[in-house]
């Protein structure tokens, strides 16, 4: 199963799917992404069910709907429903506009805007536990204000029990997301025209 052509609906044979077949590379290699980011063989101290509730958070967070249904319902299935109705929470008390953040002084600091603040009522984050909060407040970051990015960022994570090797997982898995959203709304506007 690609999960890419699922969340767009392209059937074997179709327009579409001849469309993504042009670019082989990039349609493989994007299904492998996934595999190895979400369902890995060996997932390390970075669980199956934090993998995808970090995926539900992040697709919610940006606002699309067939990656952000996809992901919950995997996260229920590999986390369980409280899981994912914690997650779901999460996304309601932390939606925002985004990009925001300061850049370095400089010519772009004209466009800085105030950063969306990280903050979950003690019911949601203690259904999640301090590990998916810190996950989640990273996530958070990641999506909707990346210009702070700062050293201090790793610290809270390290403390709630994230490894190096489970934060560079963590980024890597809200990267891939940014791109598999952004290529399923692509595919999705080129479907819907004739």
């Amino acid at each position: 199963m690609d999960v890419i052509d699922t969340l767009v609906g392209i059937v074997p044979g179709s327009r579409m799917d001849a469309l993504r077949d042009g670019r082989k590379v990039a349609r493989t290699h994007a299904q492998r992404s996934y595999e190895v980011l979400l369902t890995p063989t060996t997932p390390g101290d970075f669980g199956i069910a934090e993998r995808f509730a970090v995926a539900a958070y992040v697709a919610g967070l940006h606002q699309a709907p067939p990656t952000a249904a996809h992901y919950s319902e995997a996260l229920a299935t590999h986390g369980g429903a409280a899981l994912a109705r914690a997650v779901a929470a999460a996304v309601a008390q932390t939606l925002a506009q985004g990009p925001s953040g300061a850049y370095p002084p400089g010519p772009l600091s004209i466009e800085d805007t105030p950063a969306p603040v990280f903050a979950l009522s003690p019911e949601v984050a203690a259904a999640l536990g301090p590990k998916l909060v810190a996950g989640l407040a990273h996530a958070h970051y990641l999506v909707l204000h990346p210009r702070d990015a700062a050293p201090s960022r790793f610290p809270p994570l390290k403390a709630a029990g994230w490894t190096d090797d489970s934060i560079v997982s963590l980024s890597q898995l809200v990267s891939f997301l940014a791109f598999q959203i952004r290529v399923v709304a692509g595919l999705g506007v080129l479907a819907a025209t004739p």
